[in-house]
């Protein structure tokens, strides 16, 4: 156990919750589980009326599919599992479509691929387009674009996919819902002397260890997969809870504090990932900025296109580049928001005249701070 506070829903700047085909779909109709559904979109408003923004991981549109299709064998093909996404998808998306619009929510639909979170310019892409819902007011709903992915990339499952979105917009809290109220010392269905475990400070190899084998039906994860799930959140700073998700208003329970296990964030959380910006990749070029901009940077601001007085190199949307102050000094490096020739046409002038610059609309930065690192002897220099 732990002295530090467990987090809350009723705190969460911004949650991932998953939810999977098992919660959603009525197996015997082969149906969304409305009254479920509904009692979720609720909860989802609840959620959007105390300031939290909300990103939905759901799962459930091969379920939705494949008896209409005929694809009633345990085991689909490749292919099979393909058709059955593309159709079950409109499905999916239409009955989240009614139930947040009964709450006066919009629904948005994105389809993400692995490679989507792994190459570093969809990565971008991905974000932007997920931040920018979520600043006009929408509650995405993301599954993996089963009809697309191979056997050999996709996920395979959506608890890791929920993780990997949760790092991705910088999540405070990721929420799986699953057929458990979290995690146990051994599975309970099976073992009467398993222990809850409330909280979890560290994944451990004997935590790790308690992770099983994929339950039968529709799910294709498993406490295995939601243990990897939580290594991803975490390492992100992010905290992660399994919750039961069976009954009405899931979210609304765990709010109130219901049963679950928290994941706590690591203490170096995101560490790995600046670590990798800041010695894994060698610069495709640099950006030199003014005085004013090198102190922004020293007290955590972006990198944004006023304060830079020169470009140079052949760099693309999401390449690494340098960052060197007036006199050629090295003092940070960052994942550039824009390709070598825009950031020469926007350098010096301010983010508000990007779109009159550049005939279209990108981001204010040209380097975001959750994509930048400082050297150590930049604040040293500065003070």
């Amino acid at each position: 156990m732990t002295d530090t506070p467990l987090p809350s829903l009723r705190t969460a700047r911004r949650v991932v919750i998953k939810i999977g085909s098992a919660l959603i779909v009525d197996p015997a109709l082969a149906a969304p589980r409305q009254p479920w559904l509904d009692s979720v979109a609720q909860d989802i408003a609840a959620l959007r009326q105390q300031g939290t923004e909300v990103v939905v991981v759901s799962s459930g549109a091969v379920a939705l599919a494949r008896h209409h299709l005929g694809l009633t064998r345990p085991v689909l093909r490749l292919e099979e599992k393909q058709a059955a996404a593309s159709v079950g998808q409109i499905r999916l998306a239409q009955a989240w479509t009614d139930a947040l619009s009964q709450r006066s929510l919009t629904a948005a639909q994105l389809l993400l691929t692995p490679d989507d979170t792994e190459h570093r310019t969809r990565y971008l892409n991905a974000r932007a387009s997920l931040n920018t819902l979520l600043a006009l007011g929408c509650v995405p709903i993301i599954n993996e674009n089963d009809a697309i992915a191979t056997t050999e990339i996709r996920f395979g499952d959506n608890d890791r996919l929920a993780a990997r979105v949760a790092e991705m917009i910088n999540a405070d809290q990721l929420v799986l819902l699953s057929d458990i109220d979290g995690l146990y010392t051994a599975d309970p269905r099976n073992n009467p002397d398993a222990c809850h475990l409330p909280v979890v400070t560290a994944l451990t190899e004997s935590i790790e260890a308690m992770g099983g084998a994929p339950p039968p039906g529709y799910s294709s994860g498993g406490m295995r997969t939601k243990l990897m799930a939580a290594r991803i959140a975490t390492q992100a700073g992010c905290a992660m809870a399994i919750a039961l998700g069976k009954g009405l208003h899931p979210l609304a329970h765990l709010r109130d504090g219901g049963k679950c296990t928290w994941f706590l964030p690591t203490a170096d959380a995101r560490s790995a990932r600046k670590n990798w910006i800041a010695g894994s990749l060698t610069p495709a070029g640099h950006a030199v900025i003014d005085d004013g901009a090198v102190r922004a940077l020293v007290m955590g601001s972006s990198l944004l296109p006023a304060g830079v007085t020169a470009i140079a190199g052949d760099f693309d949307r999401g390449d690494l580049i340098a960052v060197l102050d007036r006199n050629g000094q090295k003092i940070a490096c960052g994942l550039a928001a824009y390709a070598a020739d825009d950031a020469r046409r926007i350098a010096g002038h301010q983010s508000d005249e990007i779109e009159s610059l550049l005939g279209w609309q990108g981001e204010d930065e040209l380097i975001h701070r959750d994509d930048l690192v400082l050297l150590a002897r930049t604040e040293a220099a500065t003070t």
